[in-house]
């Protein structure tokens, strides 16, 4: 194997078994103003990386190949997850699309990463969390997206 070859199979690896190989280390993760919260893996995203309008914080990773935001805004026109998914002018190629009278979910790919939404709707706000990752960890990372997903709450 050429030098530069392995020296780029050696750093895929180190990248993908960050996600899969070490244990992760789970929080919960609360806005308090909004009671949004989901089940956050503190191991995976140690970086904050900002405020996303309304409430609510950003991360990634310590090398910045991921990134998860935990957001909630107020939902000003009352609509729908799929009157505010329209709004929002979605890709027309999204790969995974699921539309509920209290939530939505979509995600596909941008380039050579994954984008992953998910937005439930209670009270007047919307309360979402936004996931970006290599499309080349895209397997590595089906248990942990799955995971912060199903745990969006609010109160």
């Amino acid at each position: 194997m050429k030098p530069a070859v392995a020296a780029l199979a050696l750093t895929l690896a180190t990248s993908i078994s960050t996600v899969s190989a070490e244990p992760v280390r789970w929080t919960t993760y609360t806005i308090p103003e909004t009671g949004t919260s989901i089940d956050f893996p503190s191991s995976i995203f140690t970086e904050e990386a900002g405020r996303p309008d309304g409430y609510g914080q950003r991360y990634r990773t310590a090398d910045g190949r991921a990134d998860l935001t935990i957001q909630a805004a107020p939902n000003v026109s009352n609509d729908s997850p799929a009157a505010f998914l329209a709004k929002k002018h979605p890709p027309p190629r999204i790969q995974y699309r699921r539309v509920a009278p209290r939530f939505f979910a979509v995600s596909s790919y941008k380039g050579d990463r994954v984008w992953y939404d998910r937005c439930n709707f209670l009270r007047r706000l919307v309360h979402c969390v936004l996931i970006n990752y290599p499309a080349s960890e895209e397997h590595d990372w089906d248990d942990i997206v799955t995971r912060i997903s199903l745990s969006l709450r609010a109160k």
